[in-house]
């Protein structure tokens, strides 16, 4: 039966969403969020959009974990009437509240692993809330189809792990129709958060591959929510990822969380590059925090292996000690040397490659022939869906009749192969007994086994039933999660079955004090470091991660998943016009300086010169004799002076400031350290030396400056050879009269900075200090305009009592407090300033401009 809370998928097909949450008339689950908010200017969707300016005063003291299934076991009751519900223990979801405050609460938002009948549902609901602190999402069996089966387990978990659909046979081709379903599922998850959801207390924690793209449906919602995401599977190289289709949107989806959590720096490092490669984002490390800023906001990135839970794994321990099951396997293997493997049932664990490593050990080195067992536990696959596993089972269950009758004897099996399920008291049995736990994974997240086997060979705490020394000894391949944790491992290529074969002997040929030291530091990591450490980890690292969200003003911006969050400094605002011509009508001294691409000329505009309404708006302005008016740009001076040859008062600083020209009846002037360019003959040699090594990179050379341009080049090789040569510049030019600069895909000599300084000094210098200053850039150069301005005042280069004006095109982080939206903005102040006074307007000084050269 379809759920009640199943949505349209043409709604969701086009990426224009809908809005979510309807209430309906009866509801028995209550609706928490009851925070006012203000509706977002900015979001496509305002009558969905909550967001309010003042923080919240009450205590963090609840966590909606969110995951795609719950930590709840189900089944029918024997009348077939109702349902029973009990906890999962072996859920890490469930784990996470140890390391929690205990006073905080926790929600769990997910899917049953059971179809609950319609009529059925609101009754369910209402019980899991109220008895487990759980809120059911129910997927029709039609939507799970597409989006679990589909989506997630046949194109995302094989492209994860490194699996190309080459074929059609050989993982699953992308398909738009499972990709609708994913974000058909991904939206009812949304929907059930919003309905327990206090935006302004509650921290929001996201789990695994199957909802990435619900941070962007919670954003949209509410835009200072405070919101984790943790990827359980491996995440991609960049070269893999962006193969697929879908790869923009899911990306920055998951760019709407604050915190971004992985088992290790590879996958961390991999989205990183990802991040860089797709959207020119570049992360930076403060303090041993990893973040990348993203329209103001930064989103953290957390490397944190999860660990296991020391109670569970010591009460089944106990457990097991109770029914004997360890004794009546110690006996089973007596004078046996006994390796294990314990790995779920997928093409990815290596299993295979396991049994061809022992064969190999066994023909290698003789003398274990007779000792050495190798015992296999195949637990049931976890999920239905993903790939056909027949040929893979075929290839063990050969390799193992193969290996057995090569090697085995009369009371002597040297492969024991289980694929039935086992308990975890039995499988705690073997790992007490095992001398050594194998892991050839060619692809894997974490993988926990290792972890398990430490404690289980470490005993019961203050137990008698073993007081000798504790020793276990690990075979990991290098390509799972916990391997890096794990140092006292050998770790391998699991693909090279000789290695393997020889790490295996090893392994359980190494001296007694070897294993024991191993063993205790392997121990001392996985009992301190366990769920209840990460989990309390990561929430510290998000509660940090949000810290500045109340402090910002935000804005949503952006349709589908385009959308994102707009996090400016309080004070930043839009300029109004009616002020700035109120201060203007006002002043006696202005200085105005205009950058020219992106401010008053579009930046993509095909056609590169001044328009005539802009010609007349700079002759109407710099001929007002209280006005130096000057275009800043990074173009050559030549290019500038033919373009503004119609403006004869106009001042001009080209190559960012190097030359300046007061008005076009004077000389140009230099505002460098020094007019001597002998060092280009210096620096042109090196930077044409990585030029030649960096395909897509090129020189401009400007009559003050070098420039070394690498956008065209690979991302990733650009940056690095960029930070390279500017070390290698730096050395040659160290005692030269320039200095070597990084911008965005470049590397030059220029500051505008530099000319606003001039500017500003000359007028002061000559008694006519400038009481009104408005300065537009767009782009990161124009920065150091903004940080002169914000200095100028302590550094008396103009008066405490000057109106400043700094502003910024495009609503974005920048250190000018005001932004216009676009250049049309831009011209449309312009000419509020120039129809301010309709006629230039002597000042009392009539000779002002006569001070300039």
């Amino acid at each position: 039966m379809q759920s009640r809370s199943y949505t349209n998928l043409l709604e969701l097909a086009s990426g224009n969403f809908p809005v979510m949450g309807r209430e309906r008339d009866k509801r028995k689950l209550p609706r928490i969020m009851t925070v006012p908010g203000s509706i977002n200017e900015f979001d496509d969707e305002p009558t969905s959009s909550v967001a309010s300016d003042n923080a919240s005063s009450l205590s963090m003291d609840r966590i909606i974990i969110v995951a795609n299934q719950l930590p709840l076991k189900a089944k029918r009751r024997p009348d077939n009437k109702s349902w029973s519900f009990t906890w999962d223990d072996d859920s890490l979801l469930l784990r996470l509240k140890d390391g929690f405050p205990d006073d905080m609460d926790v929600l769990y938002v997910g899917s049953l692993n059971v179809d609950v009948d319609g009529i059925e549902q609101d009754d369910v609901a209402q019980l899991l809330l109220e008895r487990f602190s759980c809120v059911p999402t129910f997927l029709p069996p039609s939507l799970i189809e597409n989006f679990y089966t589909g989506f997630c387990k046949k194109q995302l978990w094989p492209l994860f792990h490194y699996m190309l659909p080459i074929s059609a046979d050989h993982g699953g081709r992308f398909d738009r129709s499972m990709w609708e379903a994913y974000v058909s599922a991904n939206k009812l998850f949304s929907q059930k958060v919003i309905e327990i959801l206090n935006p302004e207390d509650d921290f929001v924690w996201i789990h695994d591959y199957h909802l990435m793209v619900l941070p962007t449906f919670l954003r949209r919602r509410f835009n200072r929510l405070r919101m984790g995401f943790f990827l359980h599977s491996p995440f991609p190289s960049s070269e893999i990822y962006r193969t697929l289709p879908v790869r923009e949107e899911i990306l920055k989806a998951l760019l709407n969380s604050d915190l971004i959590g992985f088992h290790t720096f590879d996958y961390a490092r991999h989205f990183l590059s990802c991040c860089s490669r797709m959207f020119g984002l570049e992360y930076q490390s403060k303090r041993g925090y990893i973040g990348l800023d993203y329209y103001g906001r930064t989103v953290g990135i957390k490397i944190m292996p999860v660990g296991i839970h020391m109670g569970q794994i010591e009460s089944v321990m106990k457990l097991a000690d109770k029914e004997s099951r360890t004794k009546q396997l110690k006996k089973q293997f007596e004078g046996k040397t006994m390796l294990l493997g314990v790995d779920d049932m997928d093409i990815f664990k290596g299993i295979n490659l396991k049994l061809l490593a022992m064969e190999q050990m066994l023909k290698l080195h003789p003398s274990w022939q007779g000792t050495a067992v190798l015992i296999q536990i195949a637990n049931p696959t976890r999920s239905k869906g993903g790939i056909d596993l027949d040929e893979i089972q075929a290839e063990i269950q050969e390799s193992c009749k193969r290996i057995n009758e090569e090697f085995g004897k009369p009371g002597y099996q040297p492969i024991i192969y289980m694929d039935k399920p086992l308990s975890v008291g039995e499988r705690v049995a073997y790992y007490s007994i095992a001398e050594c736990v194998v892991v050839t994974a060619v692809r894997d997240g974490m993988n926990l086994t290792p972890y398990e086997y430490i404690v289980c060979r470490e005993g019961i705490p203050n137990s008698d039933s073993d007081s000798g020394p504790k020793k276990s000894m690990l075979v990991v391949s290098e390509f799972v999660g916990c391997s890096p944790s794990l140092s006292g491992a050998i770790r391998i290529n699991p693909w090279n079955v000789e290695a393997t074969a020889e790490a295996m002997s090893e392994a359980i040929s190494m001296g007694e004090p070897e294993k024991q030291m191993r063993h205790e530091k392997h121990y001392r990591y996985v009992s301190t470091h366990d769920v209840a450490y990460w989990s309390r980890s990561f929430l510290q690292d998000m509660e940090r991660s949000c810290a500045d969200h109340f402090r910002k003003r935000c804005w949503g911006i952006g349709l589908g998943f385009g959308f994102r969050v707009v996090s400016l400094d309080p004070n930043f605002r839009k300029l109004s016009i009616d002020d700035i011509v109120s201060d203007y009508l006002k002043a006696k001294r202005r200085a105005i300086l205009l950058d020219y691409d992106g401010t008053v000329m579009p930046q993509n505009s095909i056609i590169k010169t001044p328009s005539r309404e802009v010609i007349s708006l700079l002759n109407r302005l710099s001929g007002d004799l209280n006005n130096k008016v000057f275009i800043v740009s990074g173009r050559g001076r030549e290019s500038l002076s033919s373009a503004f040859s119609p403006c004869r008062k106009l001042g001009i600083a080209a190559e960012h400031g190097y030359f300046i020209r007061w008005c076009q009846d004077v000389e140009w002037e230099t505002c460098g350290q020094s007019s001597d360019f002998g060092w280009m003959d210096m620096a042109k040699p090196v930077m044409k030396l990585y030029t030649e090594s960096t395909d897509g990179s090129s020189i401009e050379t400007k009559e003050s400056a070098l420039v070394w341009q690498y956008r065209d080049a690979d991302p990733g090789f650009g940056f690095a050879q960029a930070k390279e040569m500017l070390d290698h510049l730096e050395s040659v030019l160290a005692n030269e009269p320039v200095a070597v600069k990084s911008g965005q895909y470049i590397v030059e000599e220029a500051s505008k900075g530099l000319v606003a300084e001039k500017i500003f000094t000359s007028m002061a210098e000559n008694g006519k200090q400038a009481d009104f200053v408005l300065c537009v850039g767009d782009d990161r150069s124009d920065e150091d305009m903004f940080e002169i301005i914000g200095n100028a005042i302590s550094r008396n280069i103009i008066s405490v009592n000057t109106v400043v004006f700094a502003c910024t095109v495009g609503q974005k982080p920048s250190k000018a407090k005001y932004y216009l939206d676009d250049t049309n903005e831009v011209i449309l102040m312009l000419q509020s300033l120039a129809e301010a006074i309709d006629s230039p307007t002597l000042s009392e000084d009539e000779n002002y401009g006569s001070h300039y050269p």
